[in-house]
């Protein structure tokens, strides 16, 4: 086996970069991201491979904010969610909250 190298790969629907790493191995090249542990594969060459790493990244991305939609949606049927309201709904009848103007100037 090869040294192994990184190479960022950008997601554009999602706007993030994360580092795969890769490495030649006989004639095929392996790779994984590591921050996403489901994006792992092999392919016959360095260009294919990054491309399919691309793919299973975007396909990863996109099946963990399905899970996180369907899980917060259930959370709400629930009512897991409904104490943060309360809070919110006290803290704003005591004045405690800040307009979106005054968070805009802390940014």
């Amino acid at each position: 086996m090869e040294k192994i190298k990184t190479v960022d790969i950008h997601d554009k629907v999602f706007e993030e970069t994360y580092t795969a790493h890769i490495q030649r191995n006989g004639a095929n090249w392996l790779g994984q991201i590591l921050d996403v542990p489901k994006v792992k594969c092999e392919a016959p060459t360095e260009a294919v491979l990054l491309k399919t790493l691309e793919k299973k990244l975007h396909e990863a991305l996109v099946a963990e904010e399905e899970a996180w939609e369907k899980q917060f949606e259930e959370d709400v049927k629930a009512g897991r969610l409904d104490h943060l309201a309360e809070k919110a709904i006290k803290n704003y009848r005591e004045g405690k909250y800040r307009s979106i103007d005054e968070l805009q100037k802390l940014l």
